[in-house]
């Protein structure tokens, strides 16, 4: 039994945000209320004082590149960095070597996550191959345990199959994340068609590549009543898009990383590389639209894309250099410094945005994502004001345009079905 008192403890689906105690026992929220210290004088107690407490961060969007890549990242690293960051769940994709279009990768996928002390789930292929032909047995690898169906990494270009695949998920009941990118449109991608790329004088990716597949999606997923996630959202006429689908009825959620929030385009002239990414980073005015989607709740959810390289791959030209940037161990504090102290969102919307609604996505909202007694003792404790310095991680690569960054919101303690899986090594 652990005790967690003086902590101000914010619940994204009650809309609590108090100071106040809880009690953990056996893996669950046992009993909250004030002063249980007294109650309970025995418990073994961490005092979070000027400290948040709030549901374990849920991200349903990482690569942990195991099996096939792990000279940048395994399930073991990926999960430590993971819990650093205050998350206890993930969604690891798909785009693995092999990928996870059968049940053996899968399972071993699956058996790995087990072996770490946060919860690693994994999405399963939509199509065999990644080749976006015929569809996997997502009967099959749901009922082995795939949390979801998705091709990350690579579109999915032929909309029969996309609709067919929607038919599947709804006789199913899962979700399908979509990466939204028609590649007959893009010419060199990790970098927005723009001022930037011209000035580069390289070939680029237009928002348009983007734009087109979102549209096609969100009315494909109006007509079949599927639930859908529109991945890395980027594009200012994309947040439209799944605004006007919303309104129209369609079961579509959004998604954005912490890297589209914070940066645009110019990133590319400063960080090089380690600004590429897919889709890009955009326009000033892209970057605007996506923080009025998340404020108005157009974009329901923040997750990483945590998509480690090699420093070799990163050190490579920038049209040869692979896109993506890691992101676990920055994403709270990111959201902390460019959106609750910005004023762009409150902390509780910041916390709902990280925690229940991919939860929700995921059907995993029965006991994850929000703090209640009997829910999960899945908690991050951190502190909203600590200012620290990007420079180390537990991740095996380091490819984070942060790194040198002040940013404000430190996790000090992140638990994990009860167990403390990971402690700031200063609290």
């Amino acid at each position: 039994m652990t005790l967690i008192c003086n902590g101000r403890v914010i619940d994204p689906r009650s809309g609590t945000d108090r100071v106040t105690d809880l009690i953990v026992n056996q893996g669950k929220i046992a009993e909250i209320g004030d002063h249980l210290k007294e109650k309970y004088p025995d418990a073994c107690h961490i005092d979070a004082s000027g400290m948040v407490v709030a549901p374990g961060l849920i991200d349903v969007h990482v690569h942990f590149r195991e099996p096939g890549f792990t000279h940048k990242e395994d399930i073991q690293t990926g999960a430590r960095a993971a819990a650093a960051g205050g998350f206890t769940s993930v969604v690891c994709m798909a785009n693995t070597k092999p990928p996870v279009d059968n049940v053996e990768t899968l399972e071993y996928v699956i058996n790995e996550g087990k072996k770490t002390p946060i919860n690693v789930l994994t999405a399963a292929n939509i199509t065999i191959g990644m080749r976006g032909e015929t569809l996997t047995d997502m009967e099959t690898l749901k009922a082995h345990g795939a949390a979801g169906f998705t091709d990350d990494g690579i579109p999915l270009r032929n909309a029969a199959v996309v609709k067919q695949a929607m038919e599947e998920a709804v006789r199913l009941n899962v979700p399908l994340s979509f990466h939204e990118e028609d590649p007959s449109l893009i010419s060199n991608n990790g970098v927005n068609l723009g001022t930037v790329s011209s000035q580069l004088g390289i070939g680029a990716s237009p928002a348009a590549a983007e734009d087109v597949f979102v549209a096609r999606d969100c009315m494909l997923a109006l007509h079949t009543g599927a639930a859908i996630d529109i991945q890395h959202i980027s594009s200012a006429y994309s947040v439209r898009m799944v605004e006007l689908a919303k309104q129209l009825g369609a079961n579509v959620m959004a998604e954005v990383t912490p890297h589209h929030f914070s940066l645009d385009e110019t990133a590319i002239l400063k960080y090089g590389t380690l600004a590429k990414m897919n889709p890009p980073l955009r326009t000033l005015r892209d970057k605007d639209e996506i923080i009025r989607g998340l404020k108005e709740g157009i974009i329901d959810i923040i997750a990483t894309d945590h998509a480690p390289h090699s420093t070799e791959e990163k050190n490579r030209s920038l049209t040869a250099a692979p896109s993506g940037i890691i992101g676990l161990e920055t994403a709270l504090a990111l959201g902390i410094t460019n959106l609750v102290h910005a004023g762009h969102l409150t902390l509780l919307q910041l916390i709902e945005k990280m925690t229940l609604n991919p939860a929700r996505l995921y059907r995993l909202d029965a006991s994850k994502g929000w703090i209640g007694v009997g829910s999960d003792a899945d908690l991050v404790l951190f502190d909203p004001m600590e200012e620290w310095i990007v420079e180390h991680f537990e991740s095996k690569s380091s490819n984070s345009p942060f790194i040198g960054e002040r940013l404000q919101g430190k996790v000090k303690y992140t638990i994990c079905g009860g167990r403390i899986a990971y402690q700031d090594p200063v609290s």
